[in-house]
């Protein structure tokens, strides 16, 4: 009997030391498994190279952002280089100067062809272009209607003028009536840009060739760049 239990004690004692040492087994297999890294995996996946590779290119993001803005304001134009630019293209004020008696120099003159005219020369005396817009506005004597304009007369373009050069009116005495009315002098008003009455100084007083008559139908071209294209009326 004593035998038995000796043994039974034997077998317990031996399954108990090979219980203890699975369980250190296994505890050691899980410690092993941290310290190598085991559970890396489940935070990044990654090798050391992509994740240097990730790395370099946060590190490029801020130079990347200011080549983007410098581009950006090379487009739009907001850069010191295209400023100015902007400015003389799209934001200057262009300024106009009209003709006017301040300016220039008028002078009248009969002429042979076409029969009963008078021609207008109006030349730039100031230091800078001028604009001869729309027709002359004629005064003859103390007459205090408005000479008709040959509206057919108009051009294409404003005539401007620089500094020496001339542009051309005819005055057409007669028209379908016979002039009949006798006049001294003639004084030369200038229209504005808009048209919307006469701009600066009149033209002084000029004296009309010996025995000029006008009527009710007397009229006026356009200011002309050319001569012929003025006595073309």
């Amino acid at each position: 009997m004593r035998t038995i239990r000796h043994r039974a004690a034997a077998a317990a004692v031996t399954a108990l030391v090979a219980s203890l040492a699975l369980t250190a087994c296994g505890s050691g297999e899980s410690s092993a498994a941290k310290d190598s890294g085991g559970a890396a995996p489940s935070l990044s996946t990654a090798s050391p190279a992509e994740q240097q590779s990730t790395g370099d290119d946060k590190q490029q993001a801020p130079t990347d952002q200011i080549s983007s803005t410098v581009s950006s304001k090379s487009k739009t134009g907001t850069g010191t280089g295209n400023t100015a630019g902007n400015k003389s293209s799209n934001g200057a004020t262009t300024k106009y100067t009209a003709c006017t008696g301040d300016n220039t120099k008028v002078k009248i003159s009969r002429v042979s062809r076409p029969i009963n005219h008078l021609l207008l020369t109006v030349t730039n005396t100031g230091n800078k272009n001028c604009d001869a817009y729309y027709a002359p506005a004629l005064r003859f004597d103390d007459a205090q209607a408005v000479t008709q304009i040959i509206e057919d007369s108009r051009p294409q373009a404003v005539v401007t003028l620089a500094p020496g050069e001339s542009a051309y009116a005819s005055i057409a005495l007669g028209g379908p009536e016979a002039p009949d009315i006798p006049v001294k002098q003639l004084t030369v008003h200038f229209m504005g840009r808009d048209n919307q009455g006469a701009e600066g100084s009149h033209s002084a007083p000029l004296t009309l060739p010996a025995g000029t008559l006008i009527s009710d139908s007397t009229s006026v071209t356009y200011w002309q760049a050319d001569m012929a294209d003025a006595l073309t009326w």
